[in-house]
């Protein structure tokens, strides 16, 4: 599990993780997100998730607030 700040939030249901020690900002997806709405997530919330792979590369799964 890794952890980072949610660094942008859109409103077309998707946004980008700023992870710790690295980077390159992390793709994430509403879909993901673990016992939390997208409307409650804000930019700044420290978050953990793991890494995934999808066609478009890394992306974060598996996001819970912490």
């Amino acid at each position: 599990m890794e952890q980072g700040t949610v660094a942008k939030k859109t409103d077309k249901g998707f946004g980008f993780i700023k992870r710790d020690g690295q980077d390159k900002d992390l793709f994430f997806h509403a879909n993901e997100l673990q016992n939390i709405s997208f409307d409650e997530l804000q930019e700044g919330d420290k978050v953990s998730f793991e890494v995934g792979e999808s066609p478009k590369g890394p992306n974060a799964v598996n996001v819970s607030k912490i």
